[in-house]
């Protein structure tokens, strides 16, 4: 049955690739001029904002996509994924935080504690059995945070530039004048050439409530396989953080894979090849497990 199921992955794997893999999710169409793609779903809470989603269902392990602050659910990493999960029949979801994407809520009143709120939501209401985490940047820690709180929901875990603790430590390593005139000022603005403004907005309510959110300062009590994937071209997310999350979380199967053209986006065809690659992994992994 394990060698069974390690050709089927491989199948599929082969048959993502051959049919244009990366490339085909814009340039081959299917079945009537059009490809197979998920749609526009939205889960309704009480007295929270509806989070839009899309959804693959299939078999197990699934994978959960998590992108990154001020990012959404239909970035290259997220639709390619998509396509891959789809070729191999395992299920795949992928969704916007509150105040990202097509989700409702407003992106500056969000924090760590409301997005790793939806996370959990989504895990519970719209999964089946563990799954593979897949988290981009922010999600990169969403995804610990998530682990810690539904060991039983997690299979595995792929980081992806992971920011872990990112916006606090980022803060606190400020020379301490600049610190004291943000937080008279209540407001510190990021530069980054991710947003359309070329800058990021973050309140001091946010940093002080992201702290209570914090992983690396002792070992984090996560036992599944891990593995981080990081550029070492990356100018907003430090490589080293992937390896302070490498060096603290207790599992005994932990690999960092380290790009040295790699950027923070991680989108370039070979860096989403990697990830399709180190998913493939994992799923003969836990497939193939007696």
């Amino acid at each position: 049955m394990a060698a069974v199921s390690l050709r089927s992955c491989r199948r599929g794997l082969s048959q993502f690739l051959s049919n244009g893999g990366i490339a085909a999710l814009s340039s081959v169409p299917l079945q009537g001029g059009r490809r197979h793609k998920s749609f526009v779903q939205f889960a309704s809470r009480p007295d929270l904002p509806k989070l839009a989603y899309r959804r693959v269902k299939g078999k197990s392990p699934g994978v959960v996509f998590l992108p990154g602050y001020g990012s959404n659910m239909n970035g290259q990493k997220a639709e390619s994924l998509e396509e891959f999960c789809r070729s191999l029949g395992h299920s795949y979801l992928r969704f916007d935080y509150t105040g990202h994407g097509a989700s409702e809520g407003v992106l500056a009143e969000g924090t760590m504690g409301t997005w790793k709120k939806d996370v959990l939501f989504m895990l519970d209401e719209l999964t089946e059995g563990p799954q593979i985490l897949v988290g981009s940047s922010m999600g990169g820690w969403l995804m610990l945070l998530a682990a810690i709180a539904r060991p039983e929901k997690t299979a595995a875990l792929v980081g992806i530039s992971s920011a872990t603790d990112h916006f606090v430590t980022a803060f606190n390593s400020l020379p301490i004048e600049t610190r004291k005139e943000i937080e008279a000022k209540g407001e510190w603005t990021l530069p980054s050439k991710h947003s359309e403004e070329g800058f990021y907005k973050i309140s001091m309510n946010f940093l002080h409530e992201a702290e209570n959110h914090c992983v690396l300062q002792s070992p984090i009590p996560i036992t599944c396989p891990v593995r981080l994937i990081h550029g070492l071209k990356d100018e907003d997310v430090p490589w080293h953080i992937s390896m302070q999350v490498a060096e603290r979380v207790l599992s005994p199967d932990v690999d960092v894979i380290l790009r040295r053209n790699g950027e923070h986006r991680m989108c370039e065809k070979d860096d989403i090849k990697l990830m399709v690659y180190t998913i493939d992994d994992l799923i003969d992994k836990l497939t193939t497990m007696v």
